[in-house]
């Protein structure tokens, strides 16, 4: 079993309260508008980071880390990037992905809106973890944790701060 910590749209910000939740992961995925090689470089300090850039990241960060990223852990496929839709309304380039090739989880953020959902036409999870960063129009700041053990993915948790 892996415990995940997700995260999106840090905008350069992270804490204490995060960086102490996703401590008690065994990784950290982030997906994408770090804001700040700070931010990425203090959550690779406390466990290994998965992360895909965002369209607010700049060439530094566009160097470090890639825009899309397709692997397999504990036997769940899993693609995430930054800019993604979601299910019905999936980014043109992404649908094809997606059609040609479809993982079991997919993961984007972008859009501050946590939202997690069963996308039964291509037979996946899609996973967006909102805004765990103070800027955008979100009320609430927030992350996902949960296990993934046997390809499947467990105990889902929303953790949320007041903006």
């Amino acid at each position: 079993m892996v415990k995940i910590g997700l995260l999106s749209d840090t905008h350069g910000h992270i804490d204490n309260r995060m960086l102490k939740i996703l401590s008690e992961c065994d990784e950290i995925w982030h997906a994408g508008d770090i804001g700040s090689l700070v931010v990425l470089e203090k959550l690779e300090e406390i466990k290994p980071v998965r992360a895909v850039y965002g369209n607010i990241d700049g060439h530094e960060m566009r160097r470090s880390i890639p825009s899309k990223q397709r692997f397999t852990i504990e036997g769940l496929d899993v693609f995430m990037t930054h800019i993604g839709g979601y299910p019905t309304k999936y980014e043109n380039e992404i649908k094809s992905i997606l059609k040609d090739n479809p993982p079991k989880l997919f993961i984007c953020g972008h859009s501050h809106i946590l939202r997690v959902m069963n996308d039964s036409a291509l037979d996946m999870l899609y996973m967006n973890p909102g805004a765990a960063g103070k800027y955008g129009f979100h009320q609430k700041r927030t992350m996902l944790l949960f296990d993934i053990e046997e390809s499947t993915c467990k105990n889902l948790r929303v953790i949320e701060w007041e903006k």
